[in-house]
C-alpha cells in the first residue's frame, strides 16, 4: 500500500492508496486545490468551510454532468447497435433476393440455350 502527501486547502493530507496510484491522487488532490483557489478568488468573504463545500459541490456537479453524459452516450450505442442490426438484417434479405434473382436470370438463359439449340423445323413440311 503506498502513500501521498497532498495539501488541499492549507493542510496537508496523507493519504493511503493502492501501488502506481500516486501520480493520479495527486492529480486529483491539485484539481481539488484549483477549485478552492479559484472559489476563493470569486468569493472573498466566504468562510474556508463553505469554499471547501462549495468546490466539492463543483466537482460533485461536474462528476454528475459526465455521468449524465456518459448514459446518453451508452443510450446512443445501443441505439447504433440496434440500427446497425436493422441495417445487417436488411443486407441479408437483399443479397438473398439477388441471390434468387441470379439464379433464376441463371435458370431463364439455360431454358434459352436450349431452346436455341433445338433443331429448326425441318422443310419437310408441306407448309
Amino acid at each position: 500500500m503506498a502513500a501521498v502527501i497532498v495539501t488541499i486547502a492549507g493542510r496537508t493530507y496523507r493519504l493511503s492508496c493502492d501501488d502506481g496510484e500516486e501520480p493520479r491522487l495527486q492529480k486529483l488532490a491539485r484539481y481539488i486545490e484549483s477549485k478552492i483557489l479559484s472559489m476563493k478568488d470569486s468569493f472573498r468573504d466566504v468562510g474556508e468551510q463553505r469554499i471547501v463545500v462549495m468546490a466539492a459541490l463543483s466537482v460533485a456537479d461536474e462528476a454528475a454532468d459526465s455521468r449524465s453524459k456518459a448514459e446518453a452516450l451508452e443510450a446512443d450505442v445501443v441505439a447504433l447497435r440496434a440500427e446497425l442490426d436493422a441495417v445487417r438484417k436488411a443486407a441479408a434479405a437483399l443479397e438473398e433476393r439477388a441471390t434468387a434473382a441470379v439464379e433464376d436470370a441463371a435458370q431463364r438463359l439455360e431454358r434459352l440455350e436450349a431452346d436455341l439449340r433445338k433443331p429448326a423445323v425441318s422443310d419437310d413440311f408441306p407448309f
